[in-house]
């Protein structure tokens, strides 16, 4: 097992790898997904020294813990007692797969809780978080369950996910707060005017998903790609049309850049997260193990002041055409109200 640099989660979170390994897309929303290259992909991550992999109880209604369970059994030992889990619950689905809501009443969080240890086939989660803030319930209230679950020894740390400065700040006031889970990246630059502050002022580390924008700045996506059905990018603001070929563009300005460092797109769009701070922690959702191969040479990559002044002049913080999600999911962002 090689051992990466590793970084905080927080001042009270655990040590992890700079980089961890959003599991989401083996079991959901882009597409046909692959279970045998899916396992021998977080092998490869375990071997290569990442230690935090990223779930939610809801992605492929459960589908995702159960694969991640499998491939932790039948990892190599080493690398199977470095792994982290990091867990986001609360989505409420349906039989066909749409999402109806939120729950982060006490009860639920603990029901919840439960049923992802008995999938992940652990006794503890190592960073519990609801995905979306519940609207009918103080966040205090569902922090204050993890919190119990914490004491209980079936959690070890609590995390928040997509919520605002105010919203951290009383979760703060519950309980200690490792790290908040949010999109962030080159084209997805909010978190910037407020959250990031407020987060480094409580000593709450970052967890940043998206960090390719769901492959849209990674440098692979074609215009002319055809999506396959149920593949999220269909209705993602940011991939349609008109939006889409600006936002394609911006790659193209991009893409000389890493071309003038000798790495990829996406190695350069990684490294650009990176260099936000040892307090951010990138997450690739590497699908395959040469994607994943090509996010972990971003590790490698460094940027100095004129490096991060051309890429912000090439992707300027607010250039991207279309919102994050579709309206809809908009509307559940604690972050962005």
């Amino acid at each position: 097992m090689t051992a990466l640099h590793t970084r905080a989660l927080g001042s009270t979170g655990p040590q992890v790898s700079a980089l961890g390994l959003g599991c989401m897309g083996m079991s959901a929303l882009y597409g046909e997904t692959d279970r045998a290259e899916s396992i021998a992909t977080i092998h490869a991550a375990l071997e290569s020294g990442i230690t935090l992999l990223d779930t939610g109880d809801f992605y492929g209604m459960g589908h995702n813990e159960l694969l991640i369970n499998e491939a932790l059994r039948t990892a190599p030992t080493a690398a199977r007692e470095q792994a982290l889990t990091s867990v986001k619950f609360g989505a409420l689905r349906t039989v066909e797969g749409a999402f109806t809501g939120y729950d982060g009443r006490p009860a639920a969080v603990k029901n919840f809780a439960a049923y992802s240890l008995q999938r992940l086939g652990t006794d503890h989660i190592d960073v519990y978080r609801i995905a979306r803030v519940d609207p009918d319930v103080p966040i205090e209230e569902t922090v204050g369950a993890i919190a119990e679950l914490v004491e209980a020894g079936h959690v070890r740390h609590i995390g928040l996910s997509e919520v605002g400065a105010d919203t951290i700040r009383r979760a703060a006031g519950v309980a200690p707060i490792s790290d908040l889970q949010i999109e962030y990246s080159l084209i997805s630059r909010s978190i910037e005017a407020e959250i990031l502050p407020v987060c480094r002022e409580l000593g709450i580390g970052i967890t940043a998903y998206g960090v390719l924008s769901r492959g849209l700045i990674s440098g692979h996506f074609t215009r002319d790609r055809e999506l396959a059905a149920g593949d999220f990018r269909s209705m993602s603001p940011r991939f349609q049309d008109k939006n889409l070929q600006h936002n394609l563009d911006l790659v193209d300005a991009l893409r000389k850049i890493a071309e003038m460092k000798g790495v990829t797109v996406a190695q350069i769009a990684i490294a650009w997260v990176l260099a936000r701070g040892t307090d951010v922690v990138p997450l690739v959702g590497a699908r395959r193990r040469d994607r994943l191969t090509e996010a972990i040479g971003a590790l490698d990559v460094r940027l100095d002041a004129a490096d991060l002044a051309a890429i912000e002049e090439a992707v300027p913080a607010g250039s991207a055409a279309g919102a994050r999600y579709p309206e809809s999911q908009m509307a559940h962002l604690d972050s962005e109200r």
